[in-house]
């Protein structure tokens, strides 16, 4: 069973954080394995129902999220992607829990997507929103996402995003897609695997 495979492998790595070279090459052996057995190869047609929602990161090579536990005082939490696609609409929330009692916080990135294939979309990145949980009353993703969308301000760094005029497009490929389970690949090279809330 590739996907029990996959999930033995990730198993106790930390999303990535506890990895070796050797564990990293093994987890994409075994992603790889299991994109092969896609049952959704055009999830942007077929399985748009499925694709929407809450995920939660297992697993990822992305160093730009990695590196948040490498920040001082601070260990990476908890780390969403909320698809949205009737707005077309992708929340990215990283949960950080401080050594320092009171001081949790979450680190979000919102962002819009356009489909550019069955199975791929180009990323446009927003606004970020970094603030300590207890001052914009965070409690959980659906939450904050419905504020967000409200329009409302928060008591936090909550900057717009300008992306540099002729960069190429961020994207990201959905290259397995099931009821549970969600791989994708991005522009950077970066992996991520994910499992529905």
């Amino acid at each position: 069973m590739p996907k029990a495979k996959l999930l033995d492998e990730i198993a106790g790595k930390n999303r990535g954080i506890l990895a070796s070279s050797i564990d990293r090459q093994a987890i994409l052996s075994a992603i790889t394995e299991l994109e092969l057995q896609n049952p959704h190869p055009r999830p942007l047609t077929t399985a748009i129902d499925l694709l929407a929602g809450d995920w939660r990161l297992l697993y990822t090579t992305s160093q730009s999220l990695l590196g948040i536990d490498k920040f001082p005082l601070v260990k990476l939490g908890t780390i969403y992607q909320c698809i949205r696609p009737t707005n077309n609409a992708i929340y990215n929330i990283a949960e950080v829990s401080s050594l320092v009692p009171g001081l949790n916080g979450i680190v979000s990135i919102v962002a819009t997507f356009t489909a550019v294939s069955e199975s791929r979309v180009n990323v446009q990145f927003n606004r970020s929103l970094i603030g300590l949980q207890r001052l914009i009353d965070y409690s959980d993703p659906d939450r904050l996402i419905t504020a967000i969308e409200n329009g409302q301000k928060f008591t936090a760094i909550d900057l717009p995003i300008n992306r540099k005029e002729g960069r190429s497009p961020a994207w990201l490929e959905v290259t397995y897609l099931d009821e549970t389970l969600r791989i994708g690949r991005g522009n950077e090279g970066s992996v991520f695997v994910l499992t529905k809330s």
